[in-house]
């Protein structure tokens, strides 16, 4: 494993800062940021070589030398910078979808158009196989955008399944996981939970704290272990069907657009943790019908920039693999 400074750990947390920042905005991926800042390989394979070996090392020859052995500063440091940045812009983009829900979806729009179009252009063989896999998973997709949401977002299991699930954006640059999470219909959850946990420290409330952390526990637990499966099948497939698998990401996005739709009409509200009443079951509207100020040329605008966004990171993706060969 590489020795470093204290210096050169800063710098790895300021790259969990902006994969952190990546990884609360849908359409934006943390594997992405991982890749352009160079540590995406060294990521995965820290990950990968993760396991209950560690105890046995830590016994047989201390825990300094079990610790340095598997890398453990450089993902302390990494996911101390992703942490610090999720709690900082949970907060940030929960009262920005308050204040300017149209404006944010637009945003958010503009990003997942130009992840479809990056992901869909990485297909190099397009056949039946390919075709049909597209289709079945816009399908699949747009077909849980418009099923009634799970009632019970906040529940253990479901904390558990969406970082199970959420967790594939560390694996597979251009794919999101607050995107993921957003299509579970678990995105403003979590976010909730983040901002909760944020809002018990800076009151000193343990109850508030320790409901969010434990919660946080439970996703950050499914995370790991969906890392840990996901890390070496989708290996695995991208190997050998690649192809098929970027199919089914591009289908999985072009479904999800309904999710994301900026101009939408509450069919039904839910009451959530914090007693609060908030949007259960929405349906996409065009402008026009929009009961709010549409924002039209406003909307458009941020669309744009969100899928600048995309393509510049893109570009600057693409120079460093260029660089890297």
């Amino acid at each position: 494993m590489p020795s470093r400074n204290l210096l050169q750990y800063f710098i790895i947390t300021l790259k969990g800062l902006a994969m952190g920042a990546a990884d609360v905005v849908p359409g934006v991926s943390g594997g992405t940021i991982a890749f352009i800042s160079g540590i995406y390989e060294e990521l995965i394979d820290t990950i990968h070589q993760l396991d209950f070996q560690f105890f046995k090392k830590w016994k047989k020859e201390g825990f300094f030398i079990a610790w340095k052995s598997y890398n453990l500063s450089f993902l302390l440091a990494l996911f101390l910078g992703i942490a610090i940045s999720i709690i900082s812009f949970a907060k940030i983009i929960s009262e920005l979808l308050k204040e300017h829900p149209v404006l944010v979806w637009s945003f958010f729009f503009g990003l997942v158009i130009a992840s479809i179009l990056y992901v869909g252009k990485q297909i190099t063989k397009w056949g039946i196989p390919t075709w049909t896999s597209i289709i079945l998973a816009t399908a699949i997709s747009y077909y849980i955008t418009l099923a009634e949401p799970i009632s019970t977002l906040d529940s253990t299991w479901f904390l558990f399944f969406a970082g199970f699930i959420a967790i594939i954006a560390m694996i597979l640059p251009g794919i999101s996981g607050a995107f993921i999470l957003l299509l579970l219909g678990a995105y403003q959850s979590i976010l909730d939970t983040i901002n909760q946990l944020r809002d018990g420290v800076t009151t000193l409330d343990w109850k508030l704290f320790s409901d969010a952390f434990v919660k946080i526990l439970v996703f950050g637990l499914g995370a790991i272990i969906g890392i840990k499966i996901f890390s070496k099948a989708l290996n695995w497939m991208f190997s050998n069907h690649k192809n098929i698998i970027l199919a089914i990401l591009t289908g999985f996005m072009i479904g999800a657009l309904n999710k994301i739709w900026p101009w939408k009409e509450v069919l039904e509200y839910r009451m959530n943790s914090h007693g609060e009443k908030v949007p259960f079951l929405e349906t996409s509207v065009l402008p026009t019908s929009y009961a709010g100020e549409p924002f039209v040329i406003y909307a458009i605008l941020f669309m744009i920039i969100g899928f600048l966004l995309i393509f510049i990171l893109e570009r600057v993706s693409v120079n460093k693999k260029n660089t890297n060969d």
